[in-house]
């Protein structure tokens, strides 16, 4: 592997743990056992069974959960401890045998990426949820796991042509989540005002009895 496709498979799972963990481990591991990608020797373990095994698992249970109005906020919530720590890890184990700076270079930034796509990710459910319709998610989640997948194969298959998506990608959460902070900060608000109105809607009616 050359400079390029270091970088582009780097930044690549740590991009794809930040929208699917599991999807991006198990489409690793795939091609990598397969014998379609020469996979770093850091990165060797993705292949083993126990560890697709494992992902897939955890990618069905997600599969479900992140199609759920309200349990998809949840399950994101709670991976906030799992997806940024573990693509800072694969991000790092993806530069290969190198200098303990480069590899502590690539843990920073990997993790980094995963935390702004996270969070792209998680806001937009966020803001997604306040509709009353449930199709919107399965749409979205669906259009994730295929955006995880092809990115992948991407980064893994024409390296140059995914870097340079990653910028325009990295481009759009810059713009994106000033204006996802500002909905789900309407989003909350419209909700505290309902609970607010509920309340006193039952105290006039206790006080008309």
């Amino acid at each position: 592997m050359d400079t390029i496709q270091y970088i582009a498979l780097s930044m690549g799972v740590a991009w794809a743990s930040g929208i699917n963990l599991y999807a991006a481990i198990l489409t690793l591991g795939y091609l990598g056992s397969n014998g379609n990608i020469d996979l770093p020797p850091e990165m060797i373990v993705v292949t083993d069974p126990l560890v697709m095994s494992a992902a897939g698992l955890m990618y069905c249970i997600e599969f479900f959960a992140d199609k759920t109005p309200g349990v998809d906020t949840a399950w994101d919530s709670l991976h906030t401890f799992i997806r940024i720590p573990l693509g800072a890890v694969l991000a790092m184990s993806a530069v290969g045998e190198v200098t303990p700076a480069l590899e502590l270079a690539a843990f920073l930034v990997g993790g980094g990426l995963t935390a702004a796509t996270h969070a792209t990710k998680a806001g937009s459910r966020v803001i997604i949820n306040s509709s009353p319709e449930p199709v919107s998610n399965w749409f979205t989640s669906l259009g994730e796991d295929f955006l995880v997948i092809i990115g992948m194969w991407t980064a893994l298959t024409h390296p140059l042509f995914f870097i340079v998506l990653l910028i325009l990608f990295i481009i759009l959460i810059i713009w994106l989540l000033p204006k996802i902070w500002r909905g789900i900060k309407r989003v909350f608000s419209t909700l505290r005002d309902f609970i607010k109105g509920n309340r006193s809607m039952s105290k006039l009616d206790s006080s008309a009895e």
